[in-house]
């Protein structure tokens, strides 16, 4: 629920805050004193668009920051949090309009776009007023309503339709995917043939390309590698074609570890040259002999070198084709012959999808027919109870009549009588609310029946009726438009009835309606000639009565309008006044 919130230079109100308690919140003021500007407040707060009308004359923007109390599983924390918003403690809220219109958004202490407030606002509140009935406006809210109010019964028809419908939907697919292009299946199966004989024939193996890659080098330059050999093993050992001059490195060392040995005994440090000495010298045999080998198997061999180059123009036109590699082609390959094999099976398969598809459509047709069953039952039980509830709401000659029907649809499921229909996710079903606000008048959609007050006021009777607390704040305003008397004391016991399973928040000018309030705050306007301004005040105890009085005479000092206050709320609060 929403516990605080402040509002800075919106509108006619300069700096106020208000602290929201559960149940029912009251807003209550004198005429322009700004108490819609509170509902505005609200609507910014979640995601409602800005204007740059509503910032303070003579300020640079208007903020409106709120503090949300939900358990951290709630949708609206789980919103915030993939935002990159903090809900340990709650979720903080901040909306930023400037007097050029521009608009900033934050949630969780981060800055996000303004589209995050509603999609948070969506699970935290619903606001009845005028200009807000967006749940009545949409017509797929209906259905909404509907389901809510439905119940465990209408929940699960619903959810036994909508695996029917889910598995009905994936075998229409993939009979799709393999019916709708039969010649496409044969040729796309003619090339992945081809293809997988041509990689057949040419039988890649594994990093082939680099191994003929340096074969092809060595064999290219195989004189020159067999000259460097021999040269370089004759200098280290010598050989029948070293110049007689020329002594080999295996014999220098030799000579300077035998020029050393008579005296290396005497001198440790000198001991240790002449090992090291030694250990060159092994090296220096050791190096010559792989050298002689080297040069030894180096072979001058033009076919072997002819063939290598073929192969490898071979391969690389199979690159080109299938991949940079030949790990890539052979994996390539693979995955063509399991398509194959899919495709060469897929006559029996498509029998069987047709199959599966006609049975489950049946079972879609059949789930589908239980929960029109369900919907109407409960249709018929939401319009006599909305309509009773009217009754107490200063609307007693309305009658409303919820509607469920069939969309006909040409291309839509065929039920078996002719019918064709549209199929949703959510079932075979448009559902409408409708009203005849006065009697004897033919029900129209709600929207175009009802007035504004009339709206909120169907509104307020259907979150009565229901009280499903799908969201955890109601907000109405206006809702006592049109009302009066006993009405109006019914209107307010229908909001507190509301307020037992939910935080409700009303602007009023009802003092029937403050009467039931668990928390009521006021809207002062003050001027000094040249500014006016307003703030909230939370009251209780005789400044209530007051208000209260206010309400419902005009004044607050008159002895007949206060005791009336009085008795008002010691009958109708929720807790007695002190004092």
């Amino acid at each position: 629920m929403l516990t605080r919130m402040r509002i800075q230079r919106l509108g006619v109100i300069d700096d106020a805050e208000l602290d929201l308690s559960p149940g029912l919140n009251v807003i209550t003021g004198e005429t322009g004193a700004g108490k819609t500007m509170v509902v505005s407040g609200l609507g910014l707060l979640f995601g409602a668009r800005a204007d740059s009308a509503m910032v303070r004359s003579g300020a640079a923007s208007a903020v409106v920051e709120g503090e949300v109390a939900v358990p951290p599983d709630h949708p609206a924390a789980r919103r915030v949090a993939a935002a990159g918003g903090e809900t340990e403690e709650g979720l903080i809220l901040v909306r930023t309009v400037s007097a050029e219109g521009r608009s900033r958004a934050h949630v969780g202490g981060r800055s996000a776009p303004v589209g995050v407030l509603s999609e948070v606002g969506e699970h935290l509140v619903a606001v009845h007023g005028q200009a807000d009935q967006w749940r009545l406006r949409a017509p797929e809210q209906h259905r909404v309503l509907l389901d809510a109010f439905g119940g465990p019964e209408i929940a699960t028809s619903l959810q036994r339709y909508a695996v029917a419908h889910r598995q009905w939907n994936a075998t229409r697919e993939e009979l799709a995917r393999l019916s709708t292009a039969g010649a496409e299946r044969t040729l796309r199966m003619e090339m992945l043939r081809g293809a997988l004989e041509e990689i057949e024939a040419v039988d890649p193996q594994e990093g082939e390309e680099d191994d003929l890659r340096t074969e092809e080098l060595r064999l290219a330059h195989a004189d020159g590698l067999r000259q460097a050999a021999d040269t370089a093993h004759a200098a280290l050992s010598g050989g029948d074609d070293a110049a007689e001059e020329v002594r080999p490195v295996t014999e220098l060392l030799a000579g300077a570890s035998q020029a050393l040995a008579p005296v290396a005994e005497h001198d440790p440090a000198l001991l240790e040259l002449r090992k090291r000495l030694d250990e060159l010298s092994y090296l220096a045999a050791d190096l010559g002999g792989d050298l002689a080998s080297y040069g030894t198997g180096i072979d001058v061999d033009p076919a072997r070198l002819a063939w290598v180059q073929q192969r490898r123009s071979v391969l690389s036109a199979l690159l080109r084709k299938y991949g940079e590699s030949t790990s890539v082609v052979l994996a390539w390959s693979a995955q063509a012959a399991l398509e194959v094999a899919e495709l060469d099976g897929s006559d029996e398969r498509i029998a069987a999808l047709s199959q599966d598809e006609a049975r489950q459509r049946a079972e879609v047709i059949a789930a589908g027919a239980a929960l029109s069953s369900a919907r109407s039952e409960a249709a018929a039980r939401l319009g006599t109870q909305v309509g009773a509830e009217l009754a107490h709401l200063a609307m007693a000659g309305a009658e409303v009549e919820v509607t469920v029907r069939h969309r006909p649809d040409a291309d839509g499921l065929d039920l078996g009588d002719g019918e064709r229909v549209r199929v949703a996710a959510h079932g075979l079903d448009e559902v409408e609310i409708l009203l005849a606000a006065n009697a004897g008048t033919a029900p129209r959609t709600v929207t175009k029946a009802a007035s504004g007050g009339e709206l909120s006021r169907v509104m307020l009777a259907l979150e009565v009726v229901s009280a499903q607390g799908d969201v955890p704040t109601y907000v109405f305003d206006e809702v006592d438009a049109g009302v009066g008397g006993a009405a109006a004391l019914d209107l307010g016991a229908r909001l507190a009835q509301l307020a037992q399973h939910a935080q409700v928040i009303v602007v009023t000018h009802l003092g029937q309606v403050a009467a039931f309030a668990d928390s009521h705050h006021v809207v002062h306007k003050s001027s000094d000639g040249a500014i006016t301004a307003s703030d909230v005040r939370s009251v209780d105890g005789p400044e209530r009565v007051a208000e209260i009085a206010r309400m419902l005479g005009g004044v607050t000092d008159s002895p007949a309008a206060l005791e009336h206050a009085r008795e008002l709320l010691e009958e109708h609060a929720p807790r007695r006044l002190s004092g």
